[in-house]
């Protein structure tokens, strides 16, 4: 997001808790949205001259049950305090998890009632309540499974795959929709710049779901390997859930691999309709699983992550 508004000379501001990179012309705040003696701490500077605030912090994991609630909901109710009566169009970046996994073959949509089944779903779907409560003219935007380079997510599967391990837990094809990181920033910048999308909800991802089949299959064509498929049986991926907590905790550190997220795991189908996305902002998600998973992998590859 920030490469391609700094490639745009857009003025841009980053809220950031420590020294990091940023691309030449983004402005640097320091601040932090958690609660410190009951409020953010968050400098006056940081919202002077604001007219758009593109919310992406989050937590995705985290140790203990509370933390998701605390950087996920708290911290977005915080921000959102501090501008209302600004004038400022508010976008929030929320999670297909927020709704939850298809109840049936058919996707979820914006009209869904969202059931989530973690901790992380449904502190984001809290977040979403505490935003729209406080800013009835904000608007969210739930994409599902983001990849492309820099993520850490999708990217434990693809080592696996170019150390020649697919792993599939239990039996039985399990589908979900995605997006390549480009798409995503090119559905946040248009939802931004879209006055009519005041106040709406929308998914944006890749009309196509995929399958965990065709995601291995893909990775490994295009890295050379042919992987063994290793089935996992459900209760031992929880066991291996459980054993990824004990080890976060001893590590005071947390880690992807918990119980919470094998259950989300084992869902059948996380597949979003993203058509109200494409109808009322233009938006087409139209990278490739093949095309985004080549300049993922070679990003991981130029960058040391992975060798193949």
């Amino acid at each position: 997001m920030l490469d391609r508004l700094a490639s745009e000379r857009e003025p841009v501001r980053a809220l950031v808790r420590r020294e990091t990179a940023l691309p030449a012309g983004v402005e640097a705040v320091f601040g932090d949205l958690a609660d410190h003696a009951g409020k953010p701490a968050l400098p006056d500077a940081a919202l002077r001259g604001v007219t758009t605030i593109i919310h992406i912090a989050g937590v995705t994991k985290a140790l203990r049950r509370q933390d998701y609630y605390l950087g996920n909901t708290r911290a977005t109710e915080n921000l959102a305090r501090l501008a209302v009566g600004r004038g400022i169009r508010f976008v929030h970046v929320s999670s297909l998890s927020a709704c939850g996994p298809c109840a049936a073959e058919t996707p979820v949509n914006e009209e869904t009632a969202p059931t989530p089944i973690s901790h992380y779903g449904k502190s984001k779907l809290a977040a979403e309540l505490a935003l729209r409560a406080l800013i009835p003219d904000s608007l969210i935007v739930r994409p599902p499974v983001v990849y492309g380079p820099r993520d850490r997510g999708v990217f434990s599967l693809l080592r696996s795959i170019c150390r020649g391990i697919d792993a599939r837990i239990g039996g039985g094809e399990r589908w979900f929709s995605l997006i390549y990181i480009d798409d995503l920033v090119e559905g946040l910048l248009a939802a931004s710049r879209a006055p009519h999308a005041a106040g709406r909800t929308y998914f944006v991802s890749h009309a196509r779901p995929e399958s965990w089949s065709s995601l291995g299959e893909t990775a490994a064509r295009i890295v050379g390997r042919k992987p063994l498929v290793a089935r996992v049986p459900v209760p031992a991926a929880y066991a291996a859930g459980w054993l990824g907590e004990m080890a976060a905790r001893l590590r005071r550190q947390p880690g992807f691999v918990s119980r919470e997220k094998i259950f989300e795991a084992i869902q059948r189908r996380w597949v979003c309709d993203p058509r109200r996305a494409a109808l009322e902002l233009g938006v087409n998600a139209s990278t490739s699983l093949e095309a985004g998973l080549t300049h993922t992998l070679a990003w991981y590859k130029e960058a040391g992550w992975l060798k193949y």
